[in-house]
């Protein structure tokens, strides 16, 4: 590591414009690589590679051109408290006459009595009326509720499924739009849109809304994320510059010495380092360019997207130590190579380690079962590096060429430069060191303590994922969605598929999905409707399409009178509907098809068979139910088929479940990973491993005190809060890196130990509170965006920044203080240099 350190030291001070022409030379062969980096704003990202992912990809496959339906739902609320009214019933007769009046009539389904394309939860009301040949607008008011009971009480099991189409308050109900896409499955999504629109239109009584609602007209809406990424990109980077003039701002001192003059080398250090970090955000993406190339990264989502907004954070901390620094030797008299040396020398050493240890942080996510997280890993490992070579590289190559002409006309600052210990941050840190010096013990104690009830706070933190989780939360269309999951289940729009693999055309396949449909009849969060035999289950497959086509019509002769006798031929026994042992299911699936061609299509193949079941879990419950039909299809794994349930929910689930197992496992790695790595560090340097154990304890209580502010502040794991542990050791392990390695220097140059740790905490302090303040500052802007994910990461950041100042400053200096104790109790070597004043 010293190797390198003296590389870069020696290039910047020797060739100092060979380094910036070769910085400029990658900058635009990387910038160029840069635009061609693809992103993704979809939500295959987040889907961990396993059975149910894979089983929805294949069905993608099999069937993705194959659906003949969809299902539009309309959420109806009244401020009155009651749909079950006049008010109530003129809506559902407006929405159902704007629909059928229109050119959206052309693909809305069924639009018979026996199938309406249009199903409302005042349809009892409506049936009842249109038989009587009543005019709605005759009916008094307070006889509405009386002709919705009666109607459901004579309409029996026909209607009892309509019945579910209100809450039990009568405050919420929804309407049905079955959408046929037979004749052209691209067209979803336009003919959402137009019949969304004409509900849009539709006049309704006052104090009644009506809100459209489908998956597609959902992820729709989504808006521009890099957009929105970019607006942030932009706060942060500007608030970044405000901080920084503050942070960086030279007192006037010394002979020619005016505020022009120290403004104007004030904004040179700005623009230096925020320079570099633009220029390390078009390396990362160039190089991530080329990985994706290689297939190492996959499309960026919104997580590694955010990188850069990261990298302004954590790349502008490097850019503030390598300052302060150099200035600090400067200073007290060094020339501007020496300074620039020493300062690379120094502060490099630790940058260098906060490099690698941050790095291992976020490489962690590269076994994370989750492809976004991994890719934000790696992508962020990159833009740490490459921030750090920069930092060493560009930036003092620009300062000493800078610099050195000012020295050589005697115009360099050196008096104001030197008094950068003299300012607010210092002295404020300074007095921090009276915790270590008087009370190290009992300040250890509290910090333990307060690492426990983090500890606690880890165990009860939730786990939650929803793919409305990059949504604008402002979007009319999450809103409804929220409302359809707390209020109806997830709503009457729900599928949950089951892939079964192979070919199902055998007699043990065929009775043994209908063995399944039965089992699924009683099973929680299945819809079912009424049947002449009882309740039976949703459930679309090709058993369900022959049984359809077995129904008679209303002569009481099969509807289809060829199909019928086919199947009989081909061993199908109309009374119980199951196949002998000898059926030839094969014949009885081609007979279907003749006659009902999409419907086969959309759930058999010669490689696959999908069952196709309406439910009502929502995300909360996809757990459950995923479990519970796996029960249900226990007969068709036991005839021998691989059978897998599969939905966007139950993705979801797998996916909180992922996040769940990775967040202790990618803790510990880190947590230990940097561990060692300090630890060999300090022995080669000082023979004192144990003091990269002390550096890591304040890092881990600072990862535990985190995890308790985001209990206390009701902030769950999800994808981008997953990556706390990275970003907790990503600002941690510099701030306690550098305080470590300063005292290593202050404790060879004080005799006495009090001098040295403020020495340590007025200097390097100091350095850590401006680029604390810079780091909050830039990740706080994520707290004004309309993602939820970013406002929580924004958050968490900020707690993570402030514990871990906290920490480096009040729980490191016990540990130093203590530590050094113990050395000199032995009778360790102590000074090593001359002593100096701690004037």
């Amino acid at each position: 590591m010293k190797t390198i350190i003296r590389f870069f030291a020696g290039a910047v001070t020797q060739r100092p414009a060979l380094v910036i022409a070769v910085t400029v030379a990658a900058t635009l062969v990387f910038g160029g690589l840069a635009t061609t980096v693809e992103n993704s704003d979809g939500q295959e990202g987040f889907s961990p590679e396993n059975e149910v992912i894979l089983a929805s990809e294949r069905i993608n496959e099999l069937f993705g051109e194959s659906a003949t339906q969809s299902v539009m739902q309309v959420v109806v609320t009244s401020e009155s408290g009651d749909l079950i009214s006049l008010d109530g019933l003129q809506a559902a007769n407006s929405v159902t006459q704007t629909l059928l009046a229109s050119d959206s009539a052309d693909f809305i389904s069924g639009q018979t009595p026996e199938q309406p394309g249009v199903v409302t939860w005042m349809a009892p009301v409506q049936q009842a009326i249109a038989q009587q040949g009543i005019d709605p607008s005759q009916i008094p008011p307070d006889q509405i509720p009386g002709i919705y009971a009666q109607a459901l009480e004579e309409g029996g099991e026909q209607l009892g499924f309509v019945s579910q189409l209100v809450t039990e308050d009568r405050s919420t109900g929804l309407i049905l739009v079955f959408i046929d896409t037979t004749d052209d499955q691209t067209a979803q999504v336009d003919r959402e849109v137009a019949v969304a629109d004409l509900i849009a239109g539709v006049d309704v009584a006052s104090g009644i809304e009506l809100r459209p609602f489908s998956f597609s007209l959902l992820f729709s809406d989504s808006g521009d994320v890099q957009s929105e990424i970019g607006r942030l990109f932009g706060f942060a980077f500007l608030i970044i510059i405000v901080i920084l003039l503050f942070v960086y701002w030279l007192k006037p001192r010394g002979p020619n010495a005016n505020i022009v003059r120290s403004g104007r080398r004030t904004a040179a250090d700005m623009g230096l380092t925020m320079l570099t970090i633009v220029l390390a955000i078009a390396w990362m993406n160039g190089i991530g360019a080329l990985l994706q190339r290689i297939d190492v990264l996959g499309p960026l989502t919104e997580i590694a997207q955010i990188v850069p907004i990261l990298l302004i954070g954590l790349g502008v901390d490097y850019g503030i130590h390598l300052t302060s620094r150099y200035r600090e030797e400067v200073g007290e008299g060094d020339d501007v190579s020496g300074g620039i040396r020493k300062a690379i020398g120094t502060v490099g050493v630790a940058l260098a380690l906060a490099t690698v240890t941050t790095a291992i942080g976020f490489l962690t996510n590269v076994v994370n079962p989750i492809p976004a997280l991994k890719d934000f890993g790696i992508l962020a490992s990159i833009g740490i590096v490459v921030s750090f070579v920069l930092m060493l590289s560009f930036v003092p190559a620009v300062r000493q060429l800078l610099d050195r002409r000012a020295e050589r006309s005697d115009d360099l600052p050196r008096e104001a430069m030197g008094a950068t210990s003299e300012r607010l941050l210092p002295q404020i840190m300074e007095r921090t060191a009276v915790f270590a010096e008087r009370a190290p013990w009992p300040t250890l104690a509290v910090m333990a303590v307060l690492g426990g009830l983090g500890f606690l706070g880890l165990l009860n933190i939730s786990t939650e994922f929803s793919f409305t989780d990059f949504l604008p939360d402002d979007s009319e269309y999450v809103q409804t969605f929220d409302t359809l999951n707390e209020t109806f289940g997830g709503g009457f729009g729900e599928t949950t598929q089951v892939l079964i693999d192979g070919d199902t055309a055998t007699p043990e396949a065929y009775n043994a999905m209908a063995a399944a449909a039965q089992n699924m009849a009683d099973t929680p969060d299945v819809l079912t409707f009424p049947t002449p035999f009882g309740e039976q289950a949703a459930v679309t497959s090709p058993v369900s399409v022959v049984q359809q086509l077995l129904i008679p019509g209303p002569d009481g002769q099969p509807a289809f009178p060829q199909f019928a006798q086919a199947a009989v031929a081909s061993g199908l026994d109309p009374q119980t509907g199951a196949v002998g042992p000898d059926a030839d299911v094969a014949g009885i699936y081609a007979a279907a098809a003749e006659v009902a061609p999409a419907e086969m299509d959309a759930v058999y193949t010669a490689d696959g068979t999908l069952i196709e079941i309406s439910t009502q879990a929502g995300e909360d419950r996809a757990g459950e139910l995923n479990e519970a039909l796996k029960s249900d299809i226990e007969p068709v794994t036991d005839a021998g088929f691989e059978a897998i349930p599969t939905s966007q929910n139950i993705i979801g689930d797998e996916i909180v479940t992922s996040l769940s197992a990775s967040q202790v496992q990618s803790l510990f790695i880190t947590i230990i990973a940097a561990t060692i790595v300090l630890a060999i560090n300090f022995w080669f340097e000082n023979r004192r491993p144990f003091l990269g154990v002390i550096t890591m304890i304040p890092v881990a209580l600072v990862v535990l005190w985190t995890f308790g502010a985001m209990y206390l502040s009701g902030i769950p794991f999800g994808p981008v809060t997953a990556t706390l542990t990275g970003l907790a050791v990503g600002i941690g392990v510099p701030y306690t890196i550098h305080m470590a390695r300063r005292f290593e220097e202050d404790r060879e140059r004080f005799a006495d130990i009090e001098d040295a740790i403020r020495s340590t905490t007025r200097h390097t302090g100091g350095a850590l509170a401006g680029s604390a303040f810079t780091t909050a500052a830039g990740f706080g802007i994520l707290v004004t965006s309309s993602l939820t994910p970013f406002r929580q990461m924004g958050q968490v950041t900020a707690y993570a920044i402030v514990l871990s100042l906290f920490g480096a400053v009040m729980v490191l200096p016990s540990l130093l203080v203590l530590w050094e104790r113990w050395h000199r109790s032995r009778g360790d070597a102590v000074v090593e240099q001359p002593t100096v004043s701690v004037a």
